[in-house]
């Protein structure tokens, strides 16, 4: 057992939910005057290759860990006595492992099943377990074993969507939820985050316990986003070269950590010495050994891909769970799948490879071939197997380190002798990796030194250029609720954004791309979009205040494909429809319709009452003017590029306040006109704020008193904390709940609706008044923030999560409030300039261990940005950079986007 303290890792916050994974010393240096600049933290494949455990120093300072092949250790009082309990190397390996997995405890044992086995021990007669029904041989046959003989209840289900999982999650029964992602050997995709959130809220106690082998600590690290417990065959990729047999577990609490080593410790099944010496030396070269498998892996699928076959690899662009695991993976791994659509075909396939060894298990330098029905999943009953959608005739890849081409000229002459007759030429499977691989990222071939005209203005035809855009989500400081009623609400932009991508095409089509939103995504022939449905308004004409009910219409009954309406994207059916009726209306008579590709992605959590759908709505209006050669967005972009190369700046702006307010305005009238598609009666607030930025005040017209919008005029960026309790809500219903209060109690009502517009009003004077010393501004923000959540509180607009978000705050000294619709949602938490960075990253630790998910960030600031990517891109090179958006980590989107070019913004 090894058990290490947690470092604070010296990146900062960002605008990524913290922790880190878990930076480990391995040096102790005295402390040198000459040594001022802090230590980043070591990357992955450093952290491989580096085995050292300050605790434990050999004594002859040998640079491999020795194997102490030895029974008993002599003496009384030493650290070890026997090797069932302890040993030196192991223990230097559950060290090193700890370390990689972003562990606290790590523990070794003689193989991935024995690792399971310990795990399975945790349980007891009476409780339930959850399990995917798509998960390697031996955890089915374990399960079953449990089933029949301990008094365990298991339920198997389709983990790739968390639906089937929620009605089985039952308080004082569910005691474990056994994952898979990618699983085997079908390689559908859990979004793990989602469910351990889900599990953890409706049965505290369960255990989410994931088998990682298929990623490995690599390529994805499941303690990091929720599970409890992380368990790997050792016997695969950590060892690479199936020269011995182990398991790994691993886990971040103490608890369980004490009952796993009592456990093996009792079994007596701890790996051995020189076991554990082979594997410490092939995690050496765990990360080099996975660049290279992926690349192959990535080269098998597309060859594979191209010739027909249904391929399941998470690193193709058709797989249908890669949004999720290009979201919690750095890699798509190096096991795949794909059938024939016949057994006798497939079994020839098979035994005519050379090169591929017919084998189970993966992992290893050297690639394999198998039928799982036949080989590693045989013990499963064939109705079960069938009943499960695992399909006969199902061949599994592993792909090793041999040269890609050999191994693709194998499977070629197989599939030939097989009988099988393949086009000529053969398709080209000269295809980048759809996942960069790490040390190398993508780096666009465009540049703004090419030609600069965005428009050839005689002809009114577009180049074939990609414009960026972005806009930013948004809080509302003040004045939730009261806002139905009559009261002001202040409403502030974050800087969390989200971000397009828009992409001329040549096929006479129109796409959109929602990788955020289950990654899904649909292409439409322009020409059998519902044009007769259409009565376009012209230039400089408003829309008007209520939508085309007979476009909305025909775009439900005749555009929308039937994907939309699956389980999984039933939440992309508001953001597709608002995306088409924009692209409609915004249809001129006479002229071409444009054929473009449109892909989102936001840094904002999506459905937390941060305005991702106002965000949203900003980009689908900036786009479809741009490309509907509707604005005049372009001409300051013109300009600008135009005489950058001539005027030396002595000011710099960085691109703010580039883009004029009746532009943005502009924008805004079609942003409004997207949210209404989305949400029926909005304000218009939150698009005001996404598109304008800053902070604004709005008060609707209530009982004949006057409305509208006012700009903060000087309002400065104040820090944030937000946090994500990824608690859904019914914003109506709430809505309805708070009206129904305040006429239950109307005097009580009264007051506190006059007690929210003082707060407002209060906030207003106070943010736009540029005389006021910050510390005075900050302190009176804080104190209106806590005064505001009581009342809403007190409205029944909270919940258990936001309270309990608001007492971990307030036990640094911070003030927290919920914001939008509360009942879940996210909460807001200012942060004083002169509060610690440390106690900072504790607090986002706590909340990180609660289940919560917080984001730095800062409110006011910019509002819509675009930044066009400007010359003639080849169809390949416009592929490239959508890839490279689409697969950039979310962490890492806002610098990625930022580093792109120069940006102007509203």
């Amino acid at each position: 057992m090894s058990s290490i303290s947690r470092q604070n890792p010296p990146e900062s916050l960002g605008l990524s939910a913290y922790p880190s994974p878990t930076s480990l010393p391995t040096l102790s240096l005295p402390d040198s005057p000459a040594s001022s600049k802090p230590r980043r933290a070591y990357r992955f494949s450093t952290k491989c290759a580096t085995v050292d455990n300050p605790e434990e120093k050999d004594q002859y300072g040998s640079s491999s860990v020795p194997i102490y092949q030895t029974a008993t250790f002599k003496g009384l009082n030493g650290r070890f006595d026997y090797t069932r309990s302890g040993n030196p190397t192991r223990s230097h390996l559950q060290h090193h492992l700890a370390k990689i997995y972003s562990a606290q405890h790590a523990f070794t044992v003689s193989s991935g099943m024995a690792a399971l086995d310990v795990i399975t021990r945790l349980l007891k007669a009476g409780d339930e377990v959850i399990a995917g029904d798509d998960l390697y041989g031996g955890t089915n046959r374990l399960l079953t074993y449990l089933k029949e003989h301990n008094g365990v209840t298991v339920h198997h289900v389709d983990t790739t969507d968390p639906e089937f999982i929620l009605p089985l999650v039952k308080h004082g029964k569910t005691a474990m939820v056994l994952l898979e992602s990618p699983t085997n050997p079908l390689l559908k995709i859990a979004d793990l985050e989602l469910i351990a959130n889900y599990v953890h809220r409706g049965a505290p106690d369960a255990l989410v316990v994931v088998d990682n082998t298929m990623m490995s600590p690599y390529l994805q690290r499941p303690l990091e986003i929720g599970a409890d417990i992380v368990y790997d065959s050792g016997t695969k990729y950590l060892s690479g070269h199936h020269d011995l047999m182990a398991g790994v577990i691993t886990c971040n609490r103490e608890d369980i950590g004490k009952q796993i080593g009592f456990i093996i410790n009792a079994v007596g099944n701890a790996l051995s010495p020189f076991d554990s010496f082979l594997l410490l030396r092939g995690i050496k070269t765990l990360a080099i050994r996975m660049d290279r498998q992926q690349r192959s892996a990535m080269a098998v699928a597309s060859f594979l891909d191209r010739l027909g076959f249904k391929v399941h690899y998470p690193g193709l662009k058709n797989h249908p769970g890669k949004g999720i695991h290009d979201r919690l993976a750095s890699g798509p791994g190096a096991v795949l799948s794909f059938v024939t659509g016949d057994v006798a075909l497939s079994e020839r396939i098979v035994g005519a490879t050379r090169l591929w060894g017919i084998s189970v298990s993966f992992g290893a330098v050297n690639s394999l071939i198998s039928m799982p029905c036949v080989m590693s999943h045989a013990s499963i009953d064939p109705a079960v197997r069938a009943a499960r959608g695992l399909p006969e005739d199902l061949i599994r890849l592993c792909v090793g380190i041999e040269d890609p081409e050999d191994l693709i000229d194998d499977l070629e002459n197989a599939i030939v002798e097989a009988g099988i007759t393949l086009p000529s030429p053969l398709p080209s499977i000269a295809e980048p990796p759809s996942t960069p691989i790490r040390g190398e990222p993508w780096a666009p071939r465009l540049s703004l030194a090419a030609p600069l005209p965005l428009m050839d203005m005689e002809k009114r035809k577009p180049t074939h250029a990609h414009w960026f855009v972005s806009a930013p989500g948004k809080v509302i400081l003040f004045g939730e609720h009261a806002v139905v009623h009559g009261v002001t609400a202040i409403g502030a932009c974050v800087d969390l954004r989200c971000y397009a991508l828009a992409s001329h095409r040549d096929d006479g089509k129109v796409s959109l791309h929602l990788p955020d939103l289950n990654n899904w995504r649909h292409a439409w022939d322009i020409e059998s979009l519902p044009w007769d449905a259409v009565t376009p308004t012209r230039v400089g004409e408003d829309h008007g205040p209520i939508l085309d009910a007979r476009l909305m219409d025909a775009i439900d009954t005749r555009a929308l494909p039937d994907t939309v309406n699956l389980p999984q994207f039933l939440r992309a059916k508001a953001a597709v429809t608002a995306f088409l009726y924009i692209y409609m209306i915004l249809r001129q008579d006479g002229k071409p319709k444009p054929s473009f590709n449109f892909v989102t992605r936001s840094t904002l959590p999506i459905g937390a009452g941060l305005g991702s759908s106002a965000s949203y709505s900003a980009c689908v209006a900036s786009v479809n003017l741009i490309f509907a050669r509707r604005t005049s967005l372009n001409e300051p972009v013109r300009r600008r590029l135009n005489s950058e190369a001539a005027i030396s700046y002595v000011i710099k702006h960085d691109g703010r306040r580039a883009i004029p307010s009746e532009v943005a305005e502009e924008v805004n009238k079609w942003a409004f006109v997207a949210e209404k598609v989305m949400h029926g009666n909005p304000s218009g607030v939150d698009n005001t704020v996404s598109v304008h930025g800053g902070a604004t005040a709005y008060k609707r017209a209530v009982n004949g008193a006057k409305g509208g919008m006012d700009g903060l005029h000087g309002f400065r960026s104040v820090k944030f904390l937000l946090t994500d309790s990824q608690v859904p809500r019914d914003t109506k219903k709430l809505v309805a709940n708070v009206g129904l209060a305040l006429k239950q109690n109307p005097n009580r009502g009264a007051d506190i609706l006059d007690s929210i517009q003082a707060i407002s009003t209060e906030g207003f004077r106070a943010l736009s008044d540029p005389e006021i010393p910050r510390e005075t501004l900050l302190n009176g923000l804080s104190k209106l923030i806590k005064q505001n959540h009581a009342f809403l509180k007190e409205l029944g607009a909270s919940h258990i999560s936001l309270e309990e978000i608001c007492e971990l705050t307030d036990e640094f000294g911070l003030c927290t409030k919920l914001t939008g619709a509360g009942g879940g949602g996210c909460a807001v938490t200012l942060i004083p300039d002169d509060f610690y960075d440390d106690s900072l990253k504790i607090l986002v630790d706590k909340l990180t261990e609660a289940g919560y998910r917080p984001y730095l960030t800062t409110v006011g600031g910019s509002g819509l940005g675009v930044y066009p990517v400007v010359g003639d891109p080849s169809p390949e090179e416009r592929e490239e950079l959508k890839a490279a958006f689409v697969e950039e980590p979310r962490d890492n989107l806002a610098k990625w986007a930022e580093k792109q070019g120069g940006w102007l913004y509203v």
